[in-house]
């Protein structure tokens, strides 16, 4: 047990975590010196690598000098902390990877809480110390205060320090050393990373943490085991969350070199493993020898704060692209992603095509229905909507968060002016070179959008980060969208003589031959109400007017939305239809006489 150490990368969203893990795996000569492997490998997935976060945890192993280190690369995205919260249970210390330029921010105060909360060893690394402006000392200074101010022991504020470039591939205990390799960070890791905390307990015990799947041994649970040992062909017992115990048969064990998953005959208590041979198995359950024993305590989550709904697809285009589209199709999809996905939770509703989803945040869904986009899945989403609670005494409580944005000196009147229409008020603000970062006080309701606004307003220079905070009464009425949209009053082939003459009334989001249908968005009127529109208006010829006349129609290149994009652009009438081939925005009713009725109904 001395010679493992079980550790977590940690950090905000880019901080470089990743690349950090890849060199750990390069320098600990996991690899042949002539294999070729790409760079962000833990990155397996195909959205991950597309736009360069980390969404899933990962394991990986590696040899060094005679210790085996087990590390859990994690999400950085706040949507995705469920994944860091319940990884802490495996681990004993944690890397909290801090950029040498940007400093702590809001997913760095969220996972060092989640760390500290668990007792785990932080080794604090100071990453990007070549990047242009770095202020590595300062960044520091920054990190001992946020410690402090999340109550840390005597024990947890006396942290070893590295400082390196994962760019690069070197780390230092001290900025003025020499910069070789990643030798100071593996040193660091042995020496101040205690070996597993073994239970006194002589029988097996072990939490599930993660889960994977194989297609010839089906459900493989992750998890460390907390005391005794285990051995392929072993009988044990699982203890579900409603307490039922099933007993079954050990069919595989497996642990990590590199990457790879190698299979072993047994394991004992401080290893972390995969464990195949259980068919119904769900994170935060127990596996243990018999079914008299007590179950393990698993790690609280935070609330989900955002609901929504995903749909059958029922549009007159339905079915065209995709190879599920029925209810039950999307059904057991969804239920398939909550056994892995703690932070996600799925209910059926009254109608049977509609389902509800409680997630942490917008793109946690709008990742999911990539994934599902993918696979050939049809289906249609709603606008989010934030979970509201009642307290004791009646009131109504909606859920507020920490929102930290870093933008340019010249755009914070607009900024500050956003913040203060959707209700957030600002905290602290500090300036520091040409830009300048504010802390807010925002309700949730209030983020939807906001992302969209902070880059339009700031041209892509502006970036935010947002933690949830608590509870508190409703903070008043927000303002919606401001804009209408123009809606497409016919179904057929949209023409370039038709798009020309709309595009003078707002902002196209199609283009010319491409089909569209009857309530089917097709841009952004530049006024308030709504506007219905023919797209597929076609030019009428006479002995006066030639076809050739208008050939030269100069249309403007049309809004492409991405699907978290659309997500937060619609309005609580309209839905966003996500088929493998396309994204189309459309109203809830299709048909404009019965909007209109609805409507007045609502009126």
């Amino acid at each position: 047990m001395d010679k493992i150490r079980n550790i977590a990368i940690i950090a905000h969203v880019d901080h470089g975590k990743t690349t950090l893990v890849d060199q750990l795996l390069r320098q600990s000569g996991t690899f042949r010196s002539n294999q070729k492997i790409e760079e962000r490998m833990m990155d397996s997935m195909d959205l991950e690598r597309e736009k360069g976060i980390t969404i899933r945890a990962k394991n990986a192993a590696f040899q060094w000098n005679g210790y085996r280190i087990n590390i859990v690369d994690t999400p950085g995205h706040a949507d995705f902390g469920g994944e860091v919260e319940r990884i802490m249970k495996m681990v004993d210390g944690v890397l909290l990877v801090v950029d040498a330029h940007d400093g702590p921010q809001a997913q760095t105060r969220f996972v060092l809480r989640k760390a500290l909360e668990n007792k785990v060893k932080p080794v604090v690394v100071i990453n990007k110390i070549d990047r242009e402006n770095a202020r590595p000392h300062k960044v520091l200074d920054e990190i001992f205060d946020l410690f402090v101010e999340l109550k840390a022991t005597d024990e947890q504020l006396d942290f070893p320090i590295v400082y390196t470039s994962a760019k690069n591939g070197f780390a230092m205990r001290e900025l003025n050393d020499h910069n070789k390799d990643m030798t100071p960070l593996f040193q660091a890791i042995v020496q101040h990373v205690p070996p597993p905390t073994i239970s006194s307990d002589p029988f097996f015990q072990m939490l599930v943490s993660n889960l994977d799947y194989s297609d010839y041994l089906g459900r493989i649970v992750l998890g460390r085991i907390v005391s005794g040992r285990v051995a392929v062909g072993d009988s044990i017992v699982c203890i579900h969350r409603d307490g039922r115990r099933e007993r079954a048969t050990v069919t595989a064990l497996f642990t990590y070199s590199g990457l790879e998953q190698v299979e072993i005959k047994q394991a004992i208590a401080g290893d972390i493993i995969g464990l195949a041979g259980f068919e119904e198995v769900y994170i935060g359950e127990t596996l243990t020898d018999s079914e008299e024993r007590v179950p393990l305590q698993f790690v609280d989550i935070d609330p989900p704060t955002i609901r929504m709904q995903i749909l059958v697809n029922d549009s007159p285009f339905a079915g065209r692209e995709g190879k599920f589209v029925t209810a039950r199709n999307i059904r057991e999809r969804l239920f398939r992603e909550t056994r892995g996905n703690v932070s996600l939770q799925v209910n059926d509703t009254e109608t049977a095509s509609a389902f509800e989803i409680n997630a942490r945040g917008e793109m946690q869904i709008a990742i999911l229905v990539e994934q599902m986009r993918r696979e050939g899945y049809e289906l249609m989403i709603s606008r989010p909507e934030v979970i509201f609670h009642r307290a004791e005494d009646g009131k109504v409580l909606e859920p507020l968060e920490n929102l930290y944005v870093d933008l340019p000196n010249e755009n914070l009147g607009d900024i500050l002016q956003s913040t203060a229409n959707r209700r957030g008020e600002v905290v602290s603000m500090s300036h520091h070179a040409a830009r300048v970062s504010i802390e807010a006080i925002i309700p949730t309701r209030g983020l939807i959008g906001f992302e969209t606004d902070l880059l339009n307003l700031t041209r892509g220079e502006g970036f935010m980060s947002h933690l949830f905070r608590e509870y508190a009464p409703f903070k008043g009425e927000i303002g919606g969208r401001g804009r209408g949209v123009m809606v497409s009053m016919e179904s057929g082939v949209s023409t370039a003589y038709a798009l020309n003459n709309i595009q003078e009334r707002g902002r196209l989001f199609i283009g010319p031959q491409e089909n569209v249908y009857a309530g089917m968005i097709v841009g952004e009127n530049s006024r308030p109400e709504d506007l219905p529109v023919n797209p597929c208006k076609a030019k009428h010829l006479t002995n006066m007017r030639s076809q050739g006349e208008g050939k030269g129609i100069q249309l403007e290149a049309p809004l492409c939305m991405s699907l978290e994009r659309a997500i937060e652009y619609i309005d609580i009438d309209e839905y966003v239809e996500a088929t493998p081939k396309s994204l189309r925005l459309r109203k809830r009713i299709l048909d404009a006489t019965a909007r209109k009725r609805a409507m007045v109904m609502a009126a």
